[in-house]
């Protein structure tokens, strides 16, 4: 008997902001690939990841739980915990057959290649970054070689890495042929791009496409420096500078670059799946595990802070023959939601550990595409090395709801609190405003309350009343 059950084809950018792409309102960019993928599905426009750094970001959304839960907080982490299961192992065990390609990072690359875990990978081709730093089980660096180039030399260059010898182009190539394979079953795989992540070296020719002058630039106000020395205890990436200082201009211009390259790319894996005939049968779920300051606030990259860019990513889901099309939706999801949906689709049935929300209703067109969570989080828990951070290992979270978001940095007696609705860009701050002090002192309880049922683990299940 056929299984009908739907493939599965899951693209997760590195560090790419909500605010990149045409069709939702970024006249700057060039993204018709993503574009068209909105338009024949479902574009959630207030997607927040569970954490605003890479490993806990992955291990959050690859297990369907807080990454406090899955106790797996930091980057540079040595191992990942035996339990509970990867959401590619549950989907192999229940008859899929499993690709990953790209980053995964669940565990550390510094010094090794990531080790495997119990992942259930059938197909697994590794590139953790657009470097040669190991000897041995990089697979994309194996490729580079094996082509003739050098991607030291050429990250050093002012050519850079040309198009053809790109991560993303590699990572396409795989994706192709994970597609293309025989088989008799339902597929899952992962694609795993590692732009726009700094640095911002995209090839000369899709540099060329984007002026400095001709970008927009961050959402900076003079005040902000005094907002983040406020905040300069709290660990982060790189130092606070006006956008001048930060170039922020021309290295918007290169972001957008990145994101051209890979929406070129993301097109060639679209098309293999239409020319292979599997499209109508396939779920694809375009995200990104976290975003990227990109000057806004006086920041570059990311750490410890909660704002709009860092937090919040593109979420698009798109399946033609099951799924509505053309809705833009601007309910509050997280990306455990996203997971708790592939395995749905996947017909996992009831998973206990799941802490998302399937968003199958809105979907299908069941449900008010208006509103699906009424308040959304996000952690932060000595996720950085503070040695180059700067940093005292900072553990933070982040609450918001429809109107207010609040941030509460944890036994530093400092937070954040903004009126979304009157302030989106989060420039006025209003955790000391002797106004909103009922405000502040109502989220900061629902926050420890959502902190508190959301983190706790309780243990064995219960088999008698004592």
């Amino acid at each position: 008997m056929r299984d009908e059950r739907p493939n599965i084809l899951w693209y997760c950018t590195d560090q790419q902001r909500f605010d990149t792409i045409g069709a939702l309102g970024n006249p700057h960019v060039h993204t018709p690939v993503i574009d068209a993928l909105a338009r024949d599905g479902v574009a959630f426009t207030h997607a927040y990841c569970q954490s605003p750094i890479c490993t806990p970001s992955r291990s959050s959304f690859m297990t369907g739980m807080y990454p406090t839960r899955v106790h797996n907080t930091r980057n540079g982490n040595d191992t990942f915990p035996s339990s509970p299961p990867l959401l590619s192992k549950l989907m192999a065990d229940a008859g899929y057959d499993c690709g990953m390609v790209g980053k995964f990072h669940l565990t550390s690359s510094g010094h090794r290649t990531e080790p495997r875990l119990d992942d259930g990978f059938g197909f697994w081709r590794f590139s953790h970054a657009p470097r040669d730093d190991w000897a041995e089980g990089h697979d994309y660096a194996d490729w580079v070689r094996e082509q003739g180039g050098d991607l030291d030399s050429m990250r050093e260059s002012d050519e850079r890495v040309r198009p053809e010898l790109h991560q993303t182009k590699w990572a396409s190539d795989r994706s192709i042929e994970f597609i293309s394979r025989e088989r008799d079953q339902p597929w899952l795989l992962c694609v795993n791009i590692y732009d726009p992540h700094p640095p911002f070296i995209p090839p000369r020719e899709y540099a060329d496409r984007f002026r400095a002058e001709d970008m927009p630039g961050p959402h900076f106000r003079e005040s902000d420096l005094e907002q983040q020395a406020k905040l300069s205890t709290v660990e982060f990436q790189d130092e606070v500078k006006t956008p001048k200082q930060h170039d922020a201009h021309a290295k918007q211009a290169r972001y957008y670059a990145m994101i051209a390259q890979l929406d070129e790319q993301f097109g060639r894996v679209l098309a293999a799946l239409d020319a292979s005939g599997q499209r109508d049968n396939t779920l694809i779920v375009f995200t990104s595990d976290h975003g990227e300051t990109l000057g806004d606030h006086g920041l570059m990259y990311k750490g410890c802070r909660f704002y709009e860019g860092l937090t919040r990513v593109p979420l698009i889901f798109s399946w033609p023959a099951r799924l509505a099309s053309g809705v833009v939706s601007d309910a509050l999801v997280e990306l455990l939601d996203m997971s708790a949906t592939v395995a749905e689709a996947a017909e996992l049935g009831a998973l206990e550990q799941m802490q998302g929300r399937t968003l199958m209703p809105i979907l299908r067109g069941e449900a008010d595409a208006g509103h699906h969570r009424d308040f959304v989080r996000c952690e932060y828990f000595d996720a950085l090395d503070t040695q180059f951070t700067g940093g005292g290992g900072t553990f933070a979270t982040m609450y918001r709801n429809r109107r207010y978001k609040l941030c509460n940095y944890h036994t530093q007696g400092l937070g954040e609190l903004y009126d979304l609705q009157e302030d989106p860009w989060e420039h006025n701050d209003l955790w000391d405003s002797p106004y909103h002090a009922a405000v502040r002192h109502e989220l900061v309880q629902a926050s420890f309350d959502a902190h508190v049922l959301a983190s706790t683990d309780v243990g064995s299940r219960r088999i008698a009343p004592m």
